[in-house]
């Protein structure tokens, strides 16, 4: 409404009508009177009540500092100041008034927003928060309130409560928060100095409003929201399509792992070219905050993705020491190394009450929705050549640089297996190239850690979507981490073969127990056996050795129930006898009451689905109740800790998914290949099916460079998951092909004993 009476502003600026208010602002339009009546938007601020005078001088000074700090700033997409001025005691801000509709207007009134117009939004907040951090200014309270939208025009606005970098004021001894919470990233609800980071997962919300119409979190009251953030994952989006890496990238509770603003431009831009239709503008609206910009009608979002099943828990286990592994040589792969090094399991609960605090505080969110690790090149697509670009090098043109995208631990307890993966794709890369297996293609390693933490992985996967150039990733090791990785990568296209995860869910799908296979991602594929073998692989083990009678215990697991079903099938079609079966909880270590009962139930052997810190204990247990039989389970057990915390252990089995690389030709092949190209560490276990793994990339690529006459086609990455899976070659472990659902056909599998103190292969261990 316009006021009878119109207030002056420093003798010059009249206030018209009021047009916006916020927890710390009046903003009003009002017209210049020594600029012939140029219209302004005019901010007065808002002191919260009773607040004392101490607190109220930082506040002005605050305050003040959003004309300081956005004065300082030339960018269309951020707000212009004119000038600052004091009235009655108190800063007043003089803007440049923007006619048209907040973004939090425009969801109100139309609904969602197309995923186009969320992207081109993006787009512009990204520029425009990428030349605010150049001048060490974070802003402290994106959200869509401060978003304006116009005809022609996304303007950020309300540095209010910017603060400069390098600031230290605080007002936590107030109480007053800075921000808005429902937009603010864990580490400033904290209360931690301030950091781009904060911006960055204050866009992921704000783009997460526009595009679902709704904020990430919401809960009722400001302590339940709190806890939200810092523990809770982002409600998963059901209309971003395109946009969903985007959104979970920013919105990543480890500001370290978060998304970068170039990461995310790349990711928008891949967003705009996808999404080809233009939006149709809709009639500019003067909402009450002189700002916001045109809202487009609704275009069709891309139908989403559903989350990926629900995880099932990895082993624990440290590797142990290499031990030497023969390596098939290929069509021209080198072989892979390995030391007995157990497959990515679960933590113990010792590191299982770490990892819990950190997903806490750092990223649960993103380890339950994403997984996968791929390739990449740098190289000129058709489109480009139509464009009088260069085009493939069979073309005679610019030669095409292939990046292959490696995800593996190279920190952290499983940092000896991560980096031999990366090492032996290193290699694989290396005998690419030297060789000109795929002539005018030149092949390079991008190398990301996910220190076994299925929030990394989400992490990964990402930043792995926003490269462009990157096709296809060889990873990751573990299980947790694969079921974060894989979907995002699934869903652009990119291509994942894995040299060490086997939880079953990943090729079979989450029904698989029941008799209903399904596949859920088609671009994944791997080069190792399942779970799915371990039992069956066991049962004929130990059938073969003539034990007959057995006692078959589990510890509820998924991993544990999945070996002992497979057995127990196994092991009675073979003819043997169970005798008794038991579950016990993965947390006990009394195990009398069940060591009497496996002795009188006259087993010549224990088979134990689970993990090596509830079986040693239980082998000592069945051993001091004078059950004198081996335990025998599967790579859960399969742990340096397990003999040397276990003086009873001698004679106990194990199976390893796998066998040892010098138990071939081509796997010896290539440890001396490996040895030569002075790696500072093993291969590890996994390392041989790492470079088969990244092998069958490589022919994947040469196939679909061959096919398009030299040149990488502009639909490369699908292109490139139906060359994987008609892939076949004679590699480091064996044939590398795969079956319909992405599983290898090459089922391997080792069993071990403790001998003296220490796994070693046990005598007709390893399978053919």
């Amino acid at each position: 409404m316009t006021e009878p009476h119109p207030e002056l502003i420093a003798g010059r600026y009249q206030l018209v009508e009021r047009i916006g208010q916020g927890g710390m602002g009046r903003v009003w339009r009002g017209l210049d009177l020594q600029l012939f009546g140029r219209e302004v938007a005019v901010k007065q601020i808002l002191f919260p009540p009773g607040m004392d005078d101490d607190d109220r001088a930082v506040l002005l000074r605050r305050f003040t500092g959003e004309a300081r700090a956005a004065v300082t700033l030339s960018h269309p997409g951020v707000i212009t100041v004119h000038d600052v001025v004091e009235h009655e005691g108190a800063p007043v801000i003089i803007m440049e008034l923007i006619r048209g509709q907040s973004l939090a207007g425009a969801v109100r009134s139309h609904g969602r927003l197309p995923v186009r117009r969320v992207a081109e939004i993006g787009t512009v907040l990204l520029d425009a928060l990428a030349e605010a951090h150049r001048a060490r200014i974070v802003h402290r309270d994106i959200k869509p309130d401060n978003v304006l939208l116009t005809k022609d025009r996304v303007v950020l606005t309300d540095f209010g409560i910017a603060h400069l970098a390098d600031a230290t004021t605080k007002l936590s001894h107030s109480g007053i928060v800075i921000g808005t919470p429902q937009y603010m990233a864990p580490e400033q609800l904290e209360g931690k100095r301030p950091t781009p980071a904060n911006d960055l997962w204050a866009l992921g919300a704000t783009l997460y409003h526009a595009v679902e119409g709704r904020p990430p979190f919401e809960v009722d009251g400001l302590h339940a929201l709190a806890v939200a953030v810092f523990t809770s994952p982002h409600r998963p989006p059901v209309h971003a399509g395109p946009l969903t890496p985007v959104l979970d990238g920013l919105l990543t509770k480890d500001p370290a792992r978060r998304l970068g603003a170039s990461e995310a431009a790349e990711l928008l831009a891949s967003v705009l070219r996808a999404v080809s239709a233009p939006p149709t503008p809709t009639p500019t609206v003067l909402d009450s905050g002189a700002s916001l910009g045109t809202p487009r009608p609704p275009v069709p979002d891309r139908p989403s993705t559903p989350p990926a099943p629900a995880p099932v828990p990895d082993r624990p286990s440290t590797p142990p020491a290499p031990a030497p592994v023969p390596v098939p040589q290929g069509e021209k792969p080198v072989t892979l190394d390995a030391s007995l090094a157990p497959e990515h399991r679960e933590p113990t609960s010792d590191q299982r009450r770490g990892l819990t605090r950190r997903a806490a505080v750092l990223g649960t969110a993103l380890g339950v929705l994403t997984s996968g690790s791929l390739l990449t090149w740098v190289l000129t697509r058709d489109d480009d050549v139509a464009r009088g670009g260069a085009g493939g090098s069979g073309a005679g043109n610019t030669p095409i640089t292939v990046v292959i995208g490696v995800d593996a631990p190279l920190t952290g307890e499983m940092s000896s297996m991560g980096l031999g993966i990366r090492n032996s794709a290193d290699l694989a890369v290396r005998t690419a190239n030297e060789s000109r297996h795929v002539p005018g293609v030149t092949f390079e390693i991008k190398a990301l850690d996910d220190a076994a933490d299925a929030a990394e992985g989400a992490s990964n996967a990402t930043r792995f979507v926003a490269d462009e150039k990157v096709l296809g990733v060889v990873g990751p090791l573990n299980s947790s981490v694969a079921r974060t990785l894989v979907p995002p990568l699934a869903r652009a296209g990119v291509v994942t073969v894995s040299p060490g995860n086997t939880d079953p869910t990943l090729t079979l799908g989450p029904d698989w127990a029941t008799g209903h296979t399904s596949r859920p991602h088609s671009t994944y594929f791997r080069t190792i056996a399942t779970d799915v073998d371990q039992g069956p692989f066991a049962a004929r083990y130990l059938y073969e050795a003539k034990k007959t009678r057995l006692y078959v215990i589990d510890d509820t697991s998924t991993h544990g129930t999945t070996l002992t079903a497979g057995f127990t099938d196994t092991f009675t079609e073979l003819g043997g006898t169970v005798v008794g079966t038991e579950q016990v909880d993965p947390a006990e270590r009394a195990f009398a009451g069940l060591a009497v009962r496996v002795r009188a139930s006259g087993a010549d052997a224990v088979y134990f689905g689970g993990y090596y810190d509830a079986a040693a204990p239980l082998s000592r247990q069945l051993e001091q109740a004078g059950v004198n039989v081996p335990l025998m389970g599967g790579d859960g057990i399969f742990d340096l800790r397990y003999p040397t915390e276990n003086p009873e252990a001698e004679g106990d089995l194990a199976t390893q998914i796998g066998v040892p690389a010098e138990e071939s030709e081509a796997g010896q092949a290539f440890l001396a290949r490996y040895r030569t190209a002075n790696y500072p560490e093993p291969p590890g276990w996994y390392g041989p099916y790492a470079y088969d793994a990244t092998w069958a990339l490589v022919e994947a690529v040469k196939t679909v460079v061959t096919a398009d006459g030299g040149r990488l086609p502009a639909d490369a990455r699908e292109k490139l998951a139906r060359a994987v899976a008609g892939t076949a070659f004679e590699g480091v472990t064996g044939r590398v092909a795969f079956d319909g659902r992405g599983d290898t056909i090459t089922r391997r599998l080792t069993a071990y004993v403790v001998d003296d103190g220490s796994w070693k292969v046990a005598p007709n261990g390893a399978t053919p």
